[in-house]
């Protein structure tokens, strides 16, 4: 049984002028794919003017928690000790979201009460797609 949780989360986006806009954010986690966190924006605040979903690993998540984390198109660090900043890349540019902490630390609580850290075996689901990819051939 797939289990998804949502969380809403207001946030702040941080633009090139240095103003501050508020967005309403929701956060998600599905124990079908447990790896994984989600952030749905919405359309109002994308460039295209299409709603968006930025997914990333759960552990980089609580890795930017506690400090400076992410190489990628993702990263997140705490800014100062009640707010956490998502540096999100893509090929039409960069945004800064500011979130505050104790509603992402919540948020990551909760997705460990659906699957705990470290249970996150997807080792049978990758044997299934693999088996029936392959199947036959």
């Amino acid at each position: 049984m797939d289990i998804t949780l949502e969380q809403s989360a207001q946030a702040r986006l941080i633009t090139a002028e240095e103003r501050e806009l508020p967005v309403a954010a929701t956060l998600r986690y599905a124990s079908g794919d447990p790896l994984a966190v989600h952030i749905d924006f919405p359309a109002e605040v994308s460039l295209d003017g299409e709603s968006c979903t930025w997914t990333f690993g759960r552990a980089l998540l609580e890795e930017g928690l506690g400090g400076s984390a992410g190489t990628g198109d993702v990263r997140i660090w705490p800014c100062g000790p009640d707010r956490t900043v998502l540096e999100l890349h893509s090929p039409h540019g960069l945004a800064l979201v500011r979130f505050d902490t104790a509603a992402l630390h919540r948020f990551l609580l909760r997705s460990y009460a659906v699957v705990a850290a470290g249970q996150e075996d997807v080792g049978a689901d990758v044997d299934r797609g693999l088996t029936a990819l392959f199947d036959g051939v």
